[in-house]
């Protein structure tokens, strides 16, 4: 990999990444998290050993057959950041793009419809979202960011172990303070009347959104947690570096479920579609599907090489809207493949090995038909889910940390190592 394409010591990583590595160095832990990768040398480490480890089974797809390369033309590129940009979420309702990086700042970018690149119209000048808390100088990663449901407000976190709710144009509405450390997850609930946000204070809470106060806090792990994640308006799921996974309620003062089967740190956590399963990825190289009937996994997938980063789950199957296409979970890993996973029948589908560094994000079509995949190999992969081919690709100038679709399917974003954003016309005709 390029120096150019390190994360840098004083910057962080992505949304999770290099703050919780330098974080967690006085307290003797050390950990990738849900949203964000870690320190340069472990991103280097994993790319060095990326080829001799990948798995792929049968089908995997091993060359880019008539996968077609976006030219920049197609490309519009989001320049102000003046560091790595960790993380970036399109509004469900407006076509407005959040980006947030190691610079203090979240921004807010207005995408015209359209086509990108040559052709789009000239992009207004973003709404910067300044984070900066005196006491705390140095600790200014902006690391996970979440709209909610209206597209009305967006929510932040940071390093400083603030996170906040802005409107979306620009006002900062709401400072919410308790957390005593980073904050690594933060997602709405479905009605926007909570937030639920994770720490490496090793706590999780849920916020009144309305007027920023504290409605529970959950204090169940032992150490830092990496990732939250809602089964529906009042019960949630964390996962931590402690290797456990709790289910959790508001007004219950103790987990209704406890996960236990990893063997090193769950990196990620996610609810399918209908609230019913939940999976889960590790530092232990694998994802595991659970269900609240029962106390062991209902799947273990132990197929990946090296450690699991994170983990999607494609919006088909009851719950979804799509409900006539069978689920499918999506796991992305240091070993540089994703790997397509048949939850019904437990099966691999697919791997895909066409990545040639770690993968650190995965984000599936509004339809559930594509998969687009960010690696630090500093390509973004297009994938057909129905039969594993790549279809797409676009190689950008610096390593992507996250991928993400807007909600009609025809514009994908990446986030950068090199300071920039890159919205990405995609014609799947």
């Amino acid at each position: 990999m390029d120096t150019s394409d390190s994360i840098s010591s004083s910057g962080g990583a992505s949304a999770n990444a290099t703050s919780h590595d330098n974080y967690t160095t006085t307290t003797t832990t050390t950990t990738s998290s849900s949203t964000h990768p870690p320190s340069a040398s472990s991103s280097t480490a994993s790319a060095n050993n990326s080829h001799n480890n990948s798995n792929t089974t049968n089908n995997s797809t091993n060359n880019n057959g008539g996968a077609i390369e976006i030219p920049e033309s197609r490309v519009t590129k989001l320049e102000g950041h003046s560091s790595e940009v960790f993380i970036c979420s399109w509004s469900p309702t407006h076509p407005l793009l959040a980006s947030g990086s190691g610079d203090s700042t979240a921004r807010i970018w207005k995408i015209p419809t359209g086509p990108c690149g040559d052709f789009a119209p000239a992009i207004e000048a973003p709404l910067v979202l300044k984070h900066f808390n005196k006491e705390q100088e140095s600790s200014k990663d902006v690391t996970t960011l979440d709209w909610n449901a209206e597209g009305t407000m967006l929510a932040t976190g940071s390093y400083d172990g603030l996170a906040r709710i802005w409107g979306k144009s620009g006002v900062l509405k709401n400072t919410l303070v308790k957390h005593k450390g980073p904050i690594f997850s933060l997602k709405w609930n479905k009605s926007g009347t909570s937030l639920l946000s994770g720490s490496v204070d090793k706590t999780a809470i849920i916020w009144d959104a309305i007027t920023g106060e504290v409605r529970q806090q959950f204090e169940y792990h032992t150490a830092p947690t990496l990732d939250v994640d809602w089964k529906n308006d009042t019960c949630f799921a964390t996962c931590s570096t402690d290797k456990m996974i709790f289910v959790c309620e508001l007004g219950k003062n103790r987990p209704i479920k406890c996960f236990q089967g990893h063997n090193d740190e769950v990196n990620a956590i996610k609810w399918d579609p209908s609230g019913s399963l939940l999976a889960s990825c590790s530092d232990d190289y694998t994802a595991k599907i659970w269900s609240l009937s029962q106390d062991r996994c209902v799947h273990d997938f132990e197929e990946h090489g090296k450690e699991i980063y994170t983990i999607k789950w494609s919006p088909t199957g009851q719950g979804s809207d799509n409900p006539g296409r069978n689920l499918i979970l999506a796991s992305a890993s240091f070993d540089a493949s994703i790997k397509l996973w048949d939850v019904e029948r437990g099966e691999c589908l697919y791997s895909l090995t066409k990545h040639t560094d770690p993968v650190y994000s995965v984000a599936f079509s509004p339809s559930g038909e594509y998969l687009a995949s960010g690696s630090f190999d500093r390509c973004l992969h297009i994938w057909s889910v129905r039969d594993g081919q790549l279809v797409r690709t676009y190689k950008g100038s610096g390593g992507i940390f996250e991928v993400c679709w807007n909600s009609s399917g025809d514009k994908v974003a990446a986030c950068f190592s090199n300071n920039t954003v890159c919205v990405i016309d995609v014609n799947m005709g």
